[in-house]
């Protein structure tokens, strides 16, 4: 039987989308295989959102050339929709799928190399794909593609269109995951809170989605993944507000200076977007937020980075993601160099992460003394249990490895390096729903 491996660069969204391909493949007779051992057939989802992620997309192609020579390679994603866009060659890849057919991966394959497909067929199939394997939340893609065109981003350029799953799609799949043992499920897209009819929801506007998941999916958790925040409308916090969504955000800010957003092309300046971080505190007592931040774009200045620091100082992030600009092909943005040295930008991102890794701190230290639902996830190298509270908090504590996969209630008792550790709290039931990892 030919084994086939996968693996995934970037977002939450390829993710997802790397899952399908792999569900796409298995049901059909190939085994999985994890991607570090030899396999028939390599699948790459890359990712091009800056040229880090890039590289490393290219490196993860040569390195599965290496580990089997005689593999078919077959790569997608961002980054080869940009080498596409570009018209560059591929060393090293056997089969091209372009961005918005990547759930085709399967079928692009068997056109190049019609004898896997034969091969496939000759052999006695699998009984059924193991459902045990992968992650222990669920992420669930509502919505793909994005035209906002911020200055910096190549999205747009490998994503086009804005496409809406109907949301019947939505709801059924939502439905198969709560049967499937899951408590939780991430939604995910490019540009989320776009969700609606006029891209093909089939009527509902994403709040509206979201409540109908709440009410009639099963799920205990649902989680936004990344939400931009004019999109974070007064319906959303309502939604938190009644427990329909957990209490955690994650709203990029890319930069704190309001001239830098002008120029990134964002659309809010930094006074709105303290506004809302203000009214989520003042309104949602559990609640909080993480972000992405972007160091060394072409007109920050060093004064103009200060203006991020003090966005941190105010909002006081759980987590932060920090990059650092790289230009990319066919944006505004790369038109104007890159005159932000490698060694500022290596020190503002530093900086900023020893900033926001504090407050991170300061943020867990809030919760000390409460008791919070958390997802059970993982044992630990020193066998304690791992999980993540509704609001993203990451809790460590004792107890046994039965109740591994399911909700749990943990009293937080102090916080080291960002991390909470508490104690079991409510007694161990044994008809507590597993969740099962897909």
């Amino acid at each position: 039987m030919p084994k086939a491996a996968f693996t995934t660069l970037g977002c939450k969204v390829n993710q997802y989308e790397t899952q399908r391909i792999l569900d796409s493949f298995a049901e059909i007779g190939f085994e999985v295989v994890p991607f570090d051992q030899p396999a028939d057939v390599y699948v790459i989802n890359t990712c091009s959102v800056t040229s880090q992620a890039e590289s490393k997309s290219w490196y993860t192609v040569r390195k599965a050339s290496r580990t089997n020579p005689s593999a078919k390679v077959v790569v997608t994603g961002c980054a080869v929709q940009m080498g596409i866009n570009k018209q560059e060659q591929m060393p090293g890849v056997d089969v091209i799928v372009p961005n918005p057919e990547k759930l085709r991966a399967r079928d692009y394959l068997f056109k190049e190399f019609p004898e896997v497909e034969n091969w496939v067929k000759a052999e006695p199939k699998f009984a059924e794909i193991d459902h045990k394997k992968g992650r222990t939340r669920a992420t669930l893609k509502v919505q793909d593609g994005c035209s906002v065109m911020c200055s910096y981003c190549s999205i747009p350029f490998t994503r086009p269109g804005m496409v809406s799953r109907p949301w019947r799609e939505v709801l059924d799949e939502a439905k198969r995951l709560h049967n499937m043992g899951y408590h939780e499920a991430v939604l995910t897209g490019v540009l989320i809170g776009a969700y609606g009819p006029e891209s093909g929801s089939g009527g509902l506007q994403f709040e509206e989605l979201v409540t109908k998941l709440s009410e009639e999916s099963g799920l205990e958790r649902i989680r936004i993944s990344s939400i931009e925040m004019h999109q974070v409308t007064d319906p959303i916090i309502d939604l938190v507000r009644h427990g329909a969504v957990v209490p955690q955000f994650h709203i990029p800010l890319q930069s704190g200076d309001t001239g830098v957003l002008k120029d990134m092309n964002r659309r809010y300046n930094q006074q709105m977007y303290l506004d809302l971080c203000a009214k989520l505190y003042a309104e949602l007592p559990d609640v909080t937020i993480t972000t992405d931040i972007m160091v060394g774009f072409p007109t920050e200045t060093e004064e103009r980075f200060e203006s991020s620091l003090e966005v941190c100082r105010q909002v006081n992030y759980l987590k932060a993601h920090v990059f650092r600009f790289s230009p990319r092909f066919g944006t505004p943005a790369d038109q104007w160099g890159d005159p932000v040295t490698p060694q500022e930008k290596q020190d503002r991102a530093k900086r900023l992460a020893e900033f926001t890794a504090e407050a991170g701190r300061q943020q867990v230290r809030r919760f000390l003394g409460r008791t919070m639902r958390v997802l059970v996830e993982r044992k630990d190298k020193n066998g304690l249990l791992e999980g993540t509270t509704d609001n993203w908090l990451t809790v460590k504590f004792a107890g046994p490895e039965s109740i591994l996969k399911s909700l749990q209630w943990v009293r937080l008792d102090e916080e080291r390096d960002g991390i909470a550790y508490g104690e079991l709290s409510s007694p161990v039931r044994d008809n507590l729903r597993p969740l099962v990892q897909v």
